[in-house]
This record gives structure tokens, sequence and C-alpha cells, in this order.
């Protein structure tokens, strides 16, 4: 039973990983239009001796902010210009997808090791 509950937590971990990366794909996509806001990565390291995921630290996209001319805006400089975000909603609705469908993976493998271990329970009963 320990290697189901081996394949559980690898499943749990991986859900739980993609769950984080959603959550902050989520945030850069509601502050695209938020100025001088830079857009959160998530990397993922692995815990060695449980063969599970975690999230690591999540740190700032470094690429240059997006430089928008409305001399209107309360935060124009003279010349007009302020920093927009460095958020690009293609690229985030493209990391939603595959963060989207690398859960839905873990939680079919998931399922898959709940119904082998109910199917060998069944199974020792008779």
């Amino acid at each position: 039973m320990t290697d189901f509950n081996d394949a559980m937590k690898v499943a749990t971990s991986g859900m739980k990983a993609q769950a984080a990366r959603l959550r902050h794909v989520s945030e850069n996509i509601a502050n695209t239009d938020t100025p001088g806001y830079r857009r959160k990565l998530v990397s993922f390291r692995t815990v060695m001796d449980q063969g599970t995921v975690e999230t690591g630290r999540v740190k700032l996209d470094r690429t240059a902010l997006a430089e928008i001319y409305d001399p209107a805006h309360p935060l124009a400089n003279a010349s007009g210009h302020y920093d927009g975000s460095n958020v690009k909603l293609l690229i985030e609705i493209a990391d939603a997808r595959e963060a989207q469908r690398s859960y839905e993976a873990n939680l079919k493998m998931f399922d898959q090791v709940r119904q082998m271990s109910t199917a060998l329970m069944d199974l020792l009963r008779k």
C-alpha cells in the first residue's frame, strides 16, 4: 500500500504546485493594466527524498516595462510617458492552459491510483 500512498503524494504535490502557478498567472492577468507591475514567475523544485514537487520562490520578471504615452495620466513624466506592466496576455493565457492541463493530468493519476487501491482492497476482501 505504500506504493499507492507514494503515488498519491506525487499527484497531490503536482496539483498543489499547478494550483499555485495558476494563482500567480491569474494575478498577472488581473494586473495587466497596473502601472509598474512586474509579472510573477513561479519555479518548481523536486524534493528528492520523496519524489514530489514544490513551488520555489516567486520571482519577478525583469524584462523591460512597457512605456506608455499618456500625458493626462497622473504618473506621466514630463515627456508624457509612464511605465506600464510587462505582462503579455497571450503568454499568460498559454501558461494558464498549460497549468490547467498539468493539474488535470495529476488529478487523473490520483484518481487512477485511488481506483486501483479500491480494486485491490475489494480483491483482498474476497
